[in-house]
Parts: C-alpha cells; sequence; structure tokens
C-alpha cells in the first residue's frame, strides 16, 4: 500500500488504531462461536469462504492485525471464514527492524504461528516498499542500501523459512498516471531499475520453496502502469528471474469501479506463466451494487485458471483503512452483509443466503410510439444471492426486438423467443434487482411480450 491512489481514493497511514469497545453480550455469543469453530477445525465443505475457495481450489484469505486478536468476535470471524491471512503492518520493514540489524518478530509471529496451528496458509508482506521504512534507511549511501537490503531480505525470510506460501516481494514500485515509469523511493534513487531483480534474486535463495510476488494497486485494468508491470513481468520470465506471481491490489470504489476488463488483465499476466493473485480486495459501497461488485470480482479470478486465490483487507468493516466506505464482507457487528452471500455464491457455496436460489420477474412498458415501444424487465433474486440468472421473453409475430440492453440476448429460429441473460449483472444479493431492457417494433401489432418463468443459478 502507498499514500497515493488513483482519483477518488484515499490512502491510509496503516498505524495501529486504538480497539473499539465491545458490546459485551456480543463478544460472548461470538466468542463460543469461535470456540464450535476451533473444536472442528473447518466447517462442511463450501458452506464458508474459506472452504467454498478451497473446493475450487483457490483460497480466501484476509489481512490481520496482531493486536486484535484478542477480541473475541474477530478472532471467531477470522477462525470460522478464512484460510488465508496476511499481516496487516506486522511484517513491514518498520515492524521488524526498526534499527539496523536488530530485529524483532513478535507480533509477526504471533498471526503466522496463530494461522497455521488452525491449518491457514500465510502471505507475507511486504519486504521491500518505499512507504513504512524506518528513517535509518533511507540515509544510506548505495552500498549500505544494498547491502540492508538483502539482508533485511535475507533474514526476514530465512526466520519465517518454510512457513510462508507467497511473499510480495517488492510492492509498489510504480507511479500512477501515463508514464509508466519507476517510483521515487530511496531504492529507485540510489540502486536504479536494478533494485527488483536483485530482490528477487535474494529472495529465492533465502527460502526457494516460498512464491516470490510482485504486489501493485491501479494496475486491476490495461492501463500504463499495469502495462509497465507487464513488460518488467515479461523480461524477468525471459530472463529467468525468479518470479512467481503478480499480487494486484483491487482497491475499488464509486469512482474507480471494477474495470470492464479485469478478467482480461488477469489473464494476459497468467499468460506469462505467473498465478496472479487478488491481495488486497476492498469495494466501497453496500448493499446490491456493492454485492454485485465483489461476485465479479470473484468470477473474474474463477475464470483465470492460475487466479490462486482472493485476499480481502480486513475482517470487519470497523477496522477498516476505508471504514467510512463500509468496504468488507462484515460490518462493526461482524454481520455478514449481502456482499458476504454473493461472494459465497460466487464461490459455489452454500449458507449464504438461506435457501434455494430463485427469482422473479416483472415486465413494465416504459416508452411507447406509434410504430415501437420500449419495455423493461425486473430481475430479482429470492432468500439466496444468486451469480446468474436467465427469462425468456417472446414478442408476437410480426413484432420484432430491434435492440436490447443491459442483457445478453440470445434468439430461437423463429425470431420471436429471446432468451435474456447477463451481462455483468448476473450477481444478485437476496432480494436485490436487476433490470434489462428492449425496443419491439409493432409492424402492426401492440401486444404486450410474454415472459417466461426466471430460472436462477
Amino acid at each position: 500500500m502507498s499514500t497515493s491512489m488513483e482519483p477518488g481514493r484515499t490512502r491510509p497511514n496503516r498505524r495501529f488504531r486504538a480497539r473499539g469497545a465491545l458490546v459485551l453480550a456480543m463478544a460472548g455469543l461470538l466468542a463460543g462461536a469461535g470456540a464450535t469453530a476451533l473444536s472442528g477445525s473447518a466447517q462442511a465443505a463450501g458452506t464458508t469462504l474459506g472452504a467454498a475457495a478451497a473446493d475450487k481450489g483457490r483460497y480466501f484469505g484476509t489481512a490481520v492485525a496482531a493486536h486484535h486478536l484478542g477480541e473475541a468476535p474477530y478472532a471467531a470471524t477470522l477462525d470460522a471464514e478464512f484460510n488465508s491471512v496476511t499481516p496487516e503492518n506486522e511484517m513491514k520493514w518498520d515492524a521488524l527492524e526498526s534499527n539496523r540489524g536488530s530485529f524483532s518478530y513478535g507480533a509477526a509471529d504471533q498471526i503466522v504461528d496463530r494461522a497455521r496451528g488452525r491449518g491457514m496458509q500465510v502471505r507475507g508482506h511486504t519486504l521491500v516498499w518505499h512507504s513504512q521504512l524506518p528513517g535509518w534507511v533511507g540515509g544510506l549511501g548505495a552500498s549500505d542500501l544494498r547491502s540492508a537490503m538483502n539482508n533485511h531480505i535475507t533474514q526476514v525470510m530465512q526466520h519465517y523459512k518454510g512457513k510462508i506460501a507467497a511473499w510480495d516481494v517488492v510492492n509498489e514500485a510504480f507511479q500512477d498516471g501515463s508514464s509508466g515509469a519507476r517510483r521515487s523511493s530511496p531504492f529507485q534513487d540510489k540502486l536504479g531499475n536494478g533494485f527488483i531483480e536483485e530482490a528477487f534474486r535474494t529472495a529465492r535463495a533465502a527460502d526457494p520453496a516460498a512464491k516470490l510476488c510482485y504486489n501493485d494497486y491501479n494496475t486491476d485494468g490495461v492501463n500504463a502502469k499495469s502495462n509497465a508491470v507487464y513488460a518488467m513481468v515479461r523480461d524477468f520470465r525471459s530472463r529467468g528471474v525468479p518470479i512467481d506471481c503478480v499480487g494486484f491490489q483491487s482497491h475499488f470504489n464509486s469512482a474507480s469501479p471494477v474495470p470492464g476488463d479485469y478478467r482480461a488483465n488477469l489473464q494476459r499476466f497468467a499468460d506469462l506463466g505467473v498465478d496472479v493473485q487478488i491481495t488486497e480486495l476492498d469495494i466501497e459501497g453496500s448493499g446490491a451494487s456493492q454485492a454485485t461488485s465483489y461476485a465479479n470480482v470473484v468470477n473474474a479470478c474463477l475464470g483465470v485458471s492460475r487466479c490462486t486465490g482472493i485476499t480481502v483487507w480486513g475482517v470487519t468493516d470497523k477496522y477498516s483503512w476505508r471504514a467510512s466506505g463500509t468496504p468488507l464482507l462484515f460490518d462493526g457487528n461482524y454481520t455478514k452483509k449481502p456482499a458476504y452471500s454473493a461472494v459465497l455464491s460466487a464461490l459455489g457455496g452454500s449458507g449464504g443466503g438461506g435457501g434455494t436460489a430463485s427469482c422473479t420477474v416483472s415486465y413494465s412498458r416504459t416508452n411507447d410510439w406509434s410504430d415501437r415501444f420500449n419495455g423493461s424487465v425486473t430481475v430479482t433474486a429470492g432468500s439466496t444471492a444468486i451469480t446468474g440468472w436467465s427469462v425468456a421473453v417472446t414478442v408476437t409475430a410480426p413484432q420484432k426486438v430491434s435492440a436490447t440492453w443491459n442483457g445478453t440476448p440470445s434468439w430461437d429460429g423463429s425470431g420471436n423467443v429471446m432468451t435474456m441473460r447477463p451481462n455483468g449483472n448476473g450477481a444478485l444479493a437476496p432480494g436485490a434487482s436487476t433490470s434489462f431492457g428492449f425496443t419491439v417494433m409493432k409492424n402492426g401489432n401492440n401486444a404486450a411480450p410474454a415472459l417466461g418463468s426466471c430460472s436462477a443459478s
């Protein structure tokens, strides 16, 4: 993470915040739930985020703050729902090596040992980053800085050797904007472009079994920044520089929504022969809109065979670095939000909405002219989140549908029966709605179209 972001977003100071007061009744209730989760390890297959993701051959993780682990609802939700963790701040340089050559692993060890004791994998975050550096790093000359960087990577990775599934070796090394240039940092300014390659080679030597990732934000779609990262990864792969994965942070909001080419962008990196991972997902918003965006991200990952997992950046809205935007899957009381149900459904899980996938439809005529009219069909999910729907619309000959929107149509042989399916609007939270529309040329017949039943998945 960094202190600059795309339009519409602000970056956090990810320092520890004072924990909020607990409602004692809630804490007691969820502490009991935590005890149940711990006694049985994973819940029944597909009924939690982690279990459903595992059924798809992937992980579903979260960022964890060590100082919240003593809060019963936080720990219970973490244990019940996730199968991967990323330390939020505890593995950054200032936390591990605030004084040169003196390492302090206590808080990071607490997260790692706890996760591994519960069968969760751990992502290491992050070894080389321009932010959250202790002051002594920036004051070093080039030779000392190279030595300090390589020593930091080696010492930290050897401390956790065999315990970390993947490391964000270098984080956020490229500028935003249209230049595709490297970001100014002590490493870039004093060591030059080669510092990234050197960091990856040092990391491979320190722990040959760990996956080595490059991680960045504003690279979720095809743009100048992602193109620059792509070129670097392609170059590394062609020359045998050890890089195994690329992390896409995926911080979204209304000003910077999930890009339309998100899946295609993940796929082009995967085609270079690296895994892709969604590493810091959060989506500001609420209700059906947020749920749909989350489901679209999950479906994009599931559509790319080398997308190995998803990490959301926090357990609960109240501790999010974007708390005012309520961007996570659990609210401040640890209640599952519609986005949770949409994610679980997208992963093929059950239990998110408490029933069988279903939907209903309704029709209205929105505009009428002498030769044509516009119709709109509203699709509403039942008591369970859905990831897809289809509706048959039949017009009466000689009527013909001349245009459609917000859906993907297919036709029978007569051309009078149109089956409409989603066009990016298939995921709906329980009770949420979407709509599609069409224009019917009357050709002398003003009859309303007939709707078939709605089919949900």
